[in-house]
């Protein structure tokens, strides 16, 4: 690869992955022999990531919950952003009126979270996005499921947060992505990426838009920095 290859942030559900979210197994030495750093920008739980970047084994620098979770192994920092209080408010407020999260009983998809919340993209939107605008939040769609979470945080502060730790630039990195969620950090950073597969937003928002979908969309992303 070439020396002058660039920093890189990229998203998992629909960027690494396949259509059913399973990571794309193409992916793995892509990542493992990345030359920069390598930066998991996700909105899951920070767990996720987090056991992505061991099994992989390359260092672990995440950003989480959609900016609100940041841990830079570097520098053993763990940063956490937003009002978790008030999503855990709007989520209780939701299910007083009747509603379900729609992740089942033991619901892994909000067990770990410590900045927002996370509810099933089959239960019911406006009263979700009514209870979040009441205590200041918002509701991003993310194509995988709706999260409540704090308009001070996303993914591109999670960016400049890991930046701040490694004396880096985010105008450095090429970020690849697929959802609303990631424009911010598309607007942040050097070389944007979209992959075919992304919605409208971050259409807009990258500088290219793949031709392939899922993982073979990150393939081609990154294809010019492997050659």
């Amino acid at each position: 690869m070439d020396s002058d290859t660039p920093p890189l942030i990229v998203d998992i559900d629909g960027t690494l992955t396949d259509e059913n979210r399973a990571i794309d197994p193409r992916v793995m030495p892509v990542l493992r022999e990345w030359p920069a750093r390598v930066v998991i920008a996700t909105g899951k739980a920070m767990p996720f990531p987090i056991a992505l970047c061991e099994f992989l084994g390359i260092e672990r620098t995440v950003v989480a919950e959609n900016g609100g979770v940041v841990f830079v192994e570097a520098t053993d920092e763990l940063r956490l952003e937003g009002d978790h209080e008030a999503a855990l408010a709007v989520g209780e407020a939701y299910r007083d009126l009747g509603h379900d999260f729609g992740f089942g009983q033991i619901d892994l998809a909000n067990r770990w979270r410590e900045t927002e919340l996370v509810v099933s993209l089959d239960q019911p939107l406006e009263p979700l996005e009514e209870l979040a605008t009441e205590r200041g939040l918002v509701v991003l769609d993310t194509g995988f499921a709706y999260h409540v979470t704090d308009p001070v945080v996303d993914k591109g502060t999670g960016l400049e947060a890991v930046c701040a730790e490694l004396g880096l630039e985010p105008e450095a990195f090429l970020a690849v992505g697929d959802s609303v969620n990631d424009a911010q950090m598309f607007d942040l950073a050097g070389e944007a990426v979209a992959v075919a597969n992304a919605d409208e937003t971050a259409r807009e928002r990258a500088d290219r838009v793949t031709d392939e979908t899922y993982g073979d969309g990150f393939l081609e992303a990154v294809a010019p920095y492997r050659e």
